[in-house]
């Protein structure tokens, strides 16, 4: 278990790098793409990352936050699925 802990934590200190801009978005979704698939999860946390993630890659469409995207909600989002996960995984 320590090990998908560690992973959550690597996620998430790039989702921090990311909203400092230390860390290019592409390679922060690539990062959370790669290591979520080994994260012993529900199904539907799979479903909401990648939805997710889907909705922060179409976002940088756009070069400012716009009606329909605010990438700053959805960094959020990611923020939340990450707390969610690290309950369900220590639960």
């Amino acid at each position: 278990m320590s090990t998908a802990l560690d992973t959550l934590d690597r996620m998430t200190a790039a989702l921090t790098a990311c909203t400092q801009g230390q860390l290019a978005q592409s390679d922060m979704i690539r990062q959370w793409r790669s290591s979520a698939a080994g994260l012993p999860l529900p199904d539907k946390f799979g479903e909401v990352l990648g939805n997710l993630l889907d909705r922060i890659e179409a976002s940088a469409l756009f070069s400012e936050e716009s009606c329909s995207f605010s990438q700053k909600d959805l960094l959020a989002s990611l923020q939340l699925w990450a707390d969610k996960a690290r309950a369900k995984l220590t639960a």
